[in-house]
């Protein structure tokens, strides 16, 4: 097992470029950067009760999902597969999207102890039971910006209101937001929606060499409460720290801007899908004023899915990542 030659794409390496790390992560990322996953990774994504996962619908929009089950719901018989024991929640576009040879961003986070494992792959098997994804890309990520919860389940879930489709975000959903410490992010290399990224094997066979690097990601960001500013029912800005330098999410928006937010009501276990286009702000005073801030980013909403009580999930009280101390607020 190796791993790919070039662990980045064009886009990430662009921006490695732009912030001066490029050289450095051309020697980092091979040997990071996986086509399977540590044993260490594999125990970790059986210990979980929920996890997080990026799609492309059929116009290659982005959207964040979650799936959730008991510990042990997600196994990994093979290094360079998952096995998720799961179904999509009923009106999540994670139902719409999951089909054998689509590409897949998988997020494991375990709140209460700030680890966090990516896995990018292609899905295999899809049936009843759930379904299986094998490994193009495997690492992992350090712990920062992560609040502390301890999750609990409540029920089955998924028994719920109907949602709310919209095209701009509803007063509840600007709420939601304005409150919000913590967002899921996917974004997708363009390949993945033409021919040049296309998958047809149902055993989920992934592409070789350097096309591992184009798939779906999805990644987490963490902030002070109100780090996402609702600037209206159409825009959101937010600010980019200093992370792992791998810029998979700000590489694959440097070339397809398209994204899919998640947010999690976490005491009521209210689910927020956002379909917004991004832009990367690299300079000016906005980026200046906010204490930490690298980039900013600023989302214009372009579809919003809000499912109430849809997650079987609640959380505690959140204590916040201690790196935060040193990030500002917006004015």
């Amino acid at each position: 097992m190796t791993s790919p030659p070039d662990a980045f794409h064009e886009g990430e390496r662009f921006v490695q470029s732009m912030v001066g790390v490029r050289e450095r992560m051309a020697e980092i990322g091979p040997r990071v950067i996986r086509s399977y996953m540590p044993e260490q990774h594999r125990q970790f994504f059986t210990q979980l009760p929920f996890l997080i996962a990026g799609t492309v619908d059929d116009e290659g929009q982005p959207w964040t999902s979650v799936l959730a089950g008991p510990p042990g719901f997600i196994s990994s018989p093979y290094p360079d597969q998952l096995a998720v024991q799961a179904q999509p929640l009923t009106h999540d576009m994670l139902a719409v999207n999951l089909m054998p040879g689509a590409h897949i961003g998988l997020l494991g986070i375990a709140p209460h102890t700030r680890r966090r494992n990516r896995m990018n792959g292609v899905v295999g098997r899809v049936d009843s039971q759930g379904f299986s994804v094998r490994v193009s890309q495997s690492f992992g990520n350090c712990p920062q910006y992560i609040q502390t919860r301890e999750p609990e389940f409540v029920g089955a879930g998924d028994v719920v209101q109907s949602p709310h489709f919209n095209g701009q975000l509803d007063d509840a959903a600007m709420k939601l937001i304005r409150q919000a410490d913590t967002f899921y992010i996917a974004s997708a290399h363009p390949a993945v929606h033409s021919q040049e990224g296309a998958v047809h094997s149902q055993e989920g066979a992934v592409p070789a060499g350097p096309e591992r690097a184009k798939g779906v990601d999805v990644s987490h960001r963490g902030g002070k409460p109100g780090f996402v500013r609702v600037d209206g029912p159409g825009q959101l800005t937010v600010p980019d720290f200093s992370g792992n330098l791998f810029f998979n999410t700000l590489g694959n928006l440097a070339i397809e801007p398209r994204a899919g937010l998640l947010f999690i009501d976490f005491e009521t276990g209210e689910l927020l899908q956002v379909s917004v286009r991004a832009e990367i702000i690299w300079t000016g005073p906005e980026l200046a004023g906010f204490q930490g801030a690298e980039r900013l980013l600023r989302f214009a909403v372009t579809g919003v899915r809000r499912m109430p009580d849809a997650l079987p999930l609640r959380w505690g009280k959140a204590g916040l990542s201690p790196v935060l101390a040193l990030t500002g607020a917006w004015t």
